[in-house]
């Protein structure tokens, strides 16, 4: 038997999906609230095991990101569905880039979200047609069409120089570093995928294959 954990800041959400795996012998809820941070919360309190499989919504009242919540999440050790309206292509990539297994949409059948849950219980992975329009043809998502200047300068900033030191190594003025890594965050806004935070474009440029899966830049 799978465990479920249900986090979603609408009551009578949690509480049809908590009815329909209660249904379901090969389910058992162990946490339901409106948080991440009260799941964990109840992790600590508890001393419980990681769910098997977080059913998340996409967007949650406390202000927490998307990708603040998967990575959490996953680096706690579980799954991660995200239960969505799916009209926010974006926000499902990122939930997708940030670790989450697949995407179910909340206008589903919940037969359908449990055997989402199940799949991804056994380790499967969840394709649907959902998670298929957020990544699949999207070129966007594949390339913020940086140019050549703008991915060095992010591949050594990214991967943690500073950029006074990226300016030195590239033989360009610190103003002009400065203006190219404002640019690479502009671009990545106008796509849909935001980078405020230096690890955020840490993120991206490991996504966009501008430094390894490693999060390391070679010394060139």
């Amino acid at each position: 038997m799978s465990t479920v954990a249900l986090i979603d800041d609408h009551e009578s959400v949690r509480l049809g999906l908590e009815a329909a795996c209660g249904r379901d012998r090969s389910q058992t809820v162990v946490f339901s609230g409106s948080t991440v941070g009260s799941y964990l919360d109840w992790r600590r309190t508890s001393a419980a095991p990681p769910a098997d499989v977080v059913v998340l919504d996409l967007t949650l009242g406390d202000g927490t990101t998307v990708t603040e919540n998967v990575t959490a999440l996953v680096g706690d050790g579980a799954s991660v569905v995200i239960h969505s309206v799916a009209d926010r292509p974006a926000a499902v990539r990122e939930a997708l880039a940030a670790g989450a297994a697949g995407v179910i949409s909340k206008s589903s059948a919940l037969d359908d979200v449990l055997d989402a849950i199940r799949t991804v219980a056994r380790g499967e992975a969840l394709n649907n047609v959902e998670w298929a329009s957020a990544v699949d043809g999207d070129r966007e998502f594949a390339d913020a069409q940086l140019s050549s200047r703008e991915r060095e300068v992010l591949r050594l900033y990214a991967t943690g120089l500073p950029l006074k030191v990226v300016a030195e190594r590239l033989g360009v003025a610190y103003s002009t570093a400065k203006e190219n890594i404002t640019r690479v965050r502009v671009k990545y806004v106008e796509v849909g995928r935001p980078a405020p935070t230096k690890v955020d474009l840490l993120r991206r440029a490991m996504e966009d294959g501008i430094v390894p899966a490693d999060g390391t830049a070679s010394v060139g």
